[in-house]
């Protein structure tokens, strides 16, 4: 018998060395998310191992799986102790060592493996850790998935059994490199930034770059755990300045920042401006759809209303749907629409064939970003941004909010808007135009200003965005908004960053 998970454990004491801890929040609506020493022990994590064993049997999926752990001081440690538990489960387990996690889905396809662990806080401080998980290549788990394995967890349902093996793929990353890289060369010369706050994708984003024929101009490509400079997220505008500085001083065409596990891409033009990815995948989709005829593309309510306005992407017969944030959500829909591309604000973009393989990868995003500008010869990065009708955007906005009491929070914003709507009332002398409740609630007034709000699926946070096609400073009157909204709720805190 393994013990049943307790919720809170003292470290430095016999019990934390004796028996699991794990948190119940842990468990996001599509991967999982822990401070670990706080919220998780390494007991816990075998935990989690021998409950995601049981649940890929449960599913009728070969127990199987892909494993591989990001760059931070304790990762190891806990795939160590994820495969511990995954082998006590009865799964074969196909290690890849250090890895970023398109790395992971990558060796699902080439190894023939039905479902993947990858041990990563993504782009989380140090302290957190976490796991993205799936048992139907190129899908990740969602709620379903993880409600039940949150169950058999918790509640210690474990069906260990023997069969478990071990095997580990010497200099995996060869074949990921190999796979992106083997394609032509880009005729035009491009001299790019590649910034990876100093983690895991410093190990790979360089030579993939240099391989497809550019000039790389490497910013804290050196892998060092601590993120001396700065924590590598490239929706921060700590890192996009710094890519920026960069930029500027080598002359550079392109910016690219890669998160800590390289399944996102942050964009800065040639004249050092960041741009942020819900625009960029408007210049994609723009290029895309001008060689694909009727192009479907998915994206999500953070994203610019450009996708539906834009007089460009409607000439070429673009169609584009809207929907919930988050990877797992994102990566599903694209797949389900059979959609060429999916694009979500935050970074994570989703190319379907002949771009990809339905999975987000960072540096599949970047490969998209150069041959977009390799097939526009004449044109700079900022050409191509400038040619986008204007909009004002900001940057995502995270107030902190408990993880119990934030969906509560949303459920009352939500409520508050759908009564100023059916009262018609007006919102900063507006109308309400649309309100989207697909994920949070996303606010549209007459002029094509709008503002979401919604809680992040793998955070204690809020996360807020605004825009206008007006001016500036209709898009503070929606931050405004909003934000005083919010201001009613005591249980939201201070934002990790404002307009």
């Amino acid at each position: 018998m393994f013990p049943k998970p307790k919720s809170v454990l003292l470290p430095n004491t016999y019990a934390f060395e004796s028996e699991p801890m794990v948190k119940a929040t842990g468990f996001r609506e599509y991967d999982a998310r822990w401070l670990f020493q706080k919220e998780i022990n390494l007991m816990g994590v075998q935990a989690l191992g021998m409950g995601l064993g049981a649940l890929i049997a449960e599913l009728g999926v070969g127990q199987e799986i892909v494993t591989g752990h990001d760059f931070r001081g304790y990762s190891a440690s806990i795939k160590y102790a994820l495969i511990s538990g995954l082998m006590a489960a009865g799964c074969r387990v196909h290690d890849i060592g250090l890895a970023v996690t398109p790395m992971a889905y990558f060796a699902q396809f080439d190894l023939d493996v039905p479902c993947c662990a990858m041990v990563t806080a993504s782009h989380n401080d140090n302290g957190w850790t976490g796991v993205k998980m799936g048992a139907n290549r190129p899908l990740t788990f969602g709620p379903d998935e993880m409600t039940r394995l949150k169950q058999i967890v918790l509640g210690a349902e474990f069906k260990n059994k023997a069969g478990g093996s071990y095997q580990f793929h010497e200099n995996y990353p060869a074949r990921y490199i190999a796979d992106l890289t083997s394609r032509p060369k880009l005729k035009r010369k491009l001299k790019v930034v590649a910034a990876c706050g100093n983690g895991t994708a410093g190990a790979f984003a360089p030579q993939v770059l240099e391989a497809i024929g550019c000039e790389v101009i490497p910013l804290d490509t050196e892998l060092d755990h601590t993120f001396p400079k700065y924590n590598p997220n490239p929706e921060d505008m700590e890192m996009l300045h710094a890519i920026r500085d960069a930029v500027l001083q080598h002359n550079a065409d392109v910016g690219l920042g890669f998160d800590g596990d390289g399944d996102r891409c942050g964009v800065v033009d040639n004249t050092g401006e960041e741009i942020f990815a819900d625009k960029v995948g408007v210049m994609l989709a723009r290029d895309m759809s001008a060689i694909h005829k009727d192009a479907q593309f998915v994206v999500d309510v953070k994203s610019t209303g450009l996708f539906v306005t834009d007089p460009v992407l409607q000439k070429q017969g673009a169609k584009v749907a809207y929907w919930k944030t988050g990877h797992s959500y994102m990566k599903r829909r694209t797949n389900e629409m059979g959609a060429l591309a999916g694009f979500e604000k935050s970074g994570h973009f989703f190319f379907n064939k002949p771009f990809g393989r339905g999975y987000d990868d960072g540096l599949v995003s970047a490969i998209a970003i150069c041959d977009m500008l390799d097939r526009a010869p004449g044109k700079s990065m900022a050409d191509l941004k400038d040619a986008l009708p204007k909009t004002w955007s900001s940057p995502t906005m995270s107030p902190h909010c408990g993880d119990e009491v934030k969906y509560g929070v949303i459920d009352a914003v939500v409520e508050h808007f759908e009564g100023l709507q059916a009262k018609g009332a007006k919102i900063g002398g507006q109308s309400i135009r649309d309100l989207v409740t697909v994920n949070g609630v996303r606010v549209t007034v007459e002029d094509g200003s709008w503002g979401l709000v919604r809680a992040s699926s793998n955070k204690p946070e809020l996360v807020v965005v605004v825009e206008s096609p007006v001016s500036e400073q209709r898009m503070h009157d929606m931050f405004e908004m909003v934000n005083s909204v919010l201001r009613t709720h005591p249980e939201v805190g201070e934002y990790n960053q404002k307009i």
